[in-house]
């Protein structure tokens, strides 16, 4: 006697349905689990690199101070830091090429971010003076803010400026004598000109940056970074 075939009830093919069903969304939901993770994971990387990067050429700028006894080599107001820093684009003992940096504050499209401006090579006295207006010109907002996201804009004049991290506030303190002191002080503001028999004599020992961090960066709080110059040499 033979036996007839047997197929899948309508029943038993509606719960391997549902099965499989079950089976694909939780596979989804896995992936798509993974992959939210690694975005997030490569975007706090992103920051932080951004972050030791505009660390890494603030350190630059400073070991790059170099004293023209026509300004101040370096000033801070309170919202902006004016330097002058030898051209990064010339090297050798005979290059005398400067530029005239700055670091702010200043709003972007998607909040506040530590931004720095430069100008072009500079090798006269007049351009060095219009060029250290101009740095004062960008921090108060009278020209075009600095883009987000770390894009670089140049003017016709060649001057640069780019917006780096997001922060909420920064101070900096100046190291001279035995203590850290306030930049804006009077008795820490040397007119330029004044000692200029010593070579970087209006050159503080030591800047301490404290920049309170904004919200995309998974380090948050307030860091410290302290500088402290090549040249000085060690008390006896």
């Amino acid at each position: 006697m033979s036996r007839r075939s047997r197929g899948f009830t309508l029943v038993e093919l509606l719960v391997a349905l549902v099965i499989l069903s079950t089976i694909a969304i939780l596979s989804w939901r896995a992936i798509d689990g993974m992959s939210r993770t690694q975005s997030i994971t490569q975007s706090r990387a992103d920051s932080l690199l951004r972050l030791q990067s505009a660390l890494g050429q603030w350190n630059a700028d400073l070991d790059a101070l170099i004293d023209t006894r026509e300004v101040n080599p370096i000033d801070f107001n309170g919202r902006v830091l004016r330097l002058t820093r030898r051209d990064p684009m010339e090297t050798g003992l005979d290059s005398r090429g400067i530029r005239v940096v700055a670091w702010a504050l200043l709003s972007s499209p998607d909040g506040l971010r530590w931004s720095r401006w430069q100008s072009g090579p500079l090798r006269q006295r007049d351009e060095l003076a219009r060029a250290w207006q101009r740095a004062s010109e960008w921090a108060s907002g009278r020209v075009n803010p600095p883009p987000a996201g770390g894009d670089a804009l140049t003017s016709p004049t060649a001057d640069s400026t780019i917006a780096l991290v997001r922060a909420e506030s920064w101070q900096l303190y100046y190291h001279r004598g035995e203590a850290w002191t306030n930049p804006q002080s009077a008795a820490d503001r040397t007119p330029p000109g004044e000692d200029n028999v010593v070579p970087n004599a209006n050159l503080p020992n030591g800047v301490r940056l404290q920049l309170t961090l904004g919200g995309d960066l998974p380090l948050q709080g307030t860091l410290l970074r302290d500088w402290v110059r090549p040249t000085l040499e060690a008390a006896p």
